[in-house]
């Protein structure tokens, strides 16, 4: 657990933070110019993890999705800075009444890294092969975004999968594409604007028809491809020149023909240094220009030696996952309840989290419309847990409990630090934790296909719409949570297709009370998380999504 730094230790920090102030400094007063620097000197991103794809499709987590951002765009996006959906691909777009046909009016004189130009077809190229993938390629682990937004494929080769809603794409002219879906659905046009949906050159879908994923469900590897910079092609600011996996970089390169405004530095490096102290520290050396998920402890340090370190809006949630497949025990309502009242949750936020921070009462932020003040709450109280095991039968409780390592996340600064109190919380109400320590590599794919009975895990939104929370994990059938629940299902399948706002709302608001009484899992907490920036750099616009676009950065 994080404890709070000594005062002598704070001095060692002011005085390690004025040098670094005066490395900077130094840096500054280089003779060349913001404008040629642009072209000379790499700007260096620490990330907390390695991205796990150069193909977004594949992937389910920010450090892909940071990286493959500057390489693709999708149909939409959002503003800078803010939630609100605007075009991207396509610079216009309109639905139909009942919200089943989406027409795109695509940007013109647009052309891939490989040189192929982009068109409705290359839209449909792209959809049309998400929608036709068999085999493994339909396993969650693998096509997770496709399945909660567009549901099934062609194709469903599992009684799990969810039944296909996307139903068509279709070229109606060079730079017009209509896709079609079989239902309205609260997932659109949010899920347009989601970086797993990057436009790539057909040229490369068609090389790798015949890719592959290999290894056992938990464990896939993407095929070889999306390993490969030079196996790629987008539409973006920048382009993958390189991945050199032993030291954790990806380097990007300005791509000169941009159909956009030109990205302002040449080279972009993003690099995984996991640690959040060492990123710190690399910052500080002038090693690195920026890094992500700033500890809380380090802001006002940071800033008052002169380094940038905005704050993004709060937008996430982070929670405690019960697996009831994996212990028979967690099938029981009561267990549930009891080990949500064992977890002091404000001793997280107080001890742990940034200053703004807040226990979370439900699986979404009260930013979103939907949220309920009339769900169930669980109090800390530790002799009420233990009395409430004793009724179950489970007085003896064992129980696995997973956490992730060599990672932090937007709304997880210190996984360690977190599970060290749930971990002390759960053995004073007199449960025994076998606990299980898994690289984020191995973690996601593990929770996923329910190997873990207790686990943390959180959610950053991906669209201004409640059901990118509520939808993303009770929609249906999901082995990272092992439950059946028709109820919820249903509620869920209901607000989806939905068209009527106000209706939304109210169903949003009654799945949230239904969700906490049966209590899948135990939210934790709301977190506004920090990035930081050297100050010889003007930054990209931070967003609350965390969907910064780099091309914004420039050397002042």
């Amino acid at each position: 657990m994080r404890t709070k730094r000594s005062h002598a230790m704070r001095g060692l920090a002011v005085l390690a933070a004025a040098g670094v102030l005066a490395t900077a400094c130094a840096s500054e007063r280089d003779d060349s110019s913001g404008e040629e620097l642009n072209e000379t000197k790499p700007f260096v991103f620490a990330a907390p993890g390695d991205a796990r794809s150069l193909d977004a499709f594949y992937a389910t987590d920010g450090e892909t999705f940071r990286v493959t951002r500057q390489i693709y765009n999708t149909l939409l996006k959002h503003e800078a800075g803010g939630s609100e959906i605007v075009g991207d691909l396509a610079k216009s777009w309109e639905q139909n009444d009942e919200g089943t046909v989406w027409t795109f009016e695509l940007e013109q004189d647009v052309t891939f890294h490989d040189g192929e130009k982009f068109n409705a077809e290359a839209v449909c190229a792209n959809y049309d092969r998400w929608f036709n993938l068999t085999g493994d390629f339909q396993d969650s682990n693998v096509s997770y975004y496709w399945q909660k937004i567009f549901g099934g494929f062609a194709e469903n080769e599992s009684d799990d999968l969810p039944p296909a809603n996307y139903k068509s794409c279709t070229a109606e002219e060079e730079f017009k594409a209509v896709i079609e879906v079989e239902k309205y659905s609260a997932n659109l046009p949010g899920g347009f604007s989601m970086a797993a949906f990057g436009i790539m050159s057909p040229k490369v879908i068609e090389a790798q028809a015949a890719a592959e994923v290999t290894g056992e469900p938990g464990a896939f590897e993407f095929p070889e491809y999306s390993q490969d910079p030079a196996a790629v092609a987008g539409t973006g600011p920048y382009r993958a020149v390189g991945w050199d996996k032993a030291s954790q970089e990806i380097k990007l390169e300005r791509f000169d023909e941009f159909w956009g405004e030109a990205a302002g530095i040449k080279t972009l490096i993003i690099k995984t240094i996991s640690d959040e102290n060492a990123r710190k520290q690399a910052l500080e050396a002038g090693d690195i220009h920026g890094y992500d998920l700033v500890a809380p402890a380090d802001v006002t340090p940071l800033k008052d030696a002169g380094f940038q370190v905005p704050e993004r809006g709060v937008f996430n949630v982070l929670y405690l996952a019960y697996q009831q497949e994996g212990n028979e025990a967690l099938e029981d309502l009561e267990v549930r309840q009891a080990l949500s009242h064992a977890v002091d949750r404000q001793r997280i936020v107080d001890t742990i989290l940034p200053d703004g921070s807040e226990v979370a009462t439900q699986f979404m932020p009260d930013t979103l419309t939907g949220w309920s003040p009339d769900v169930t709450e669980y109090e800390y109280d530790t002799q009420k847990a233990k009395d409430m095991l004793a009724d179950a039968g489970y007085a003896d409780l064992e129980i696995d409990f997973c956490y992730p390592t060599e990672v932090t996340r937007p709304y997880m600064p210190a996984p360690r630090d977190i599970f060290d109190i749930i971990k002390a919380d759960l053995e004073a109400a007199g449960v025994t934790i076998n606990e299980e320590a898994l690289p984020w590599g191995d973690y996601i794919p593990k929770t996923d296909a329910g190997g873990c009975s207790l686990y943390l895990l959180g959610w950053t939104g991906d669209f201004n719409e409640a059901y990118n929370f509520l939808g993303t994990w009770f929609g249906h059938y999901d082995s990272g949570w092992g439950f059946r629940n028709d109820d919820i299902f249903d509620g869920l399948d209901a607000v989806a297709n939905e068209p009527d706002p106000a209706k939304r709302e109210t169903m949003y608001q009654e799945l949230n009370v239904e969700i906490m009484d049966f209590l899948p899992g135990l939210p934790i907490s709301h977190s506004p998380p920090s990035i930081a920036f050297s100050a010889d750099v003007n930054p990209p616009t931070v967003s609350p999504l965390t969907q910064e676009d780099f091309s914004e950065a420039t050397w002042k």
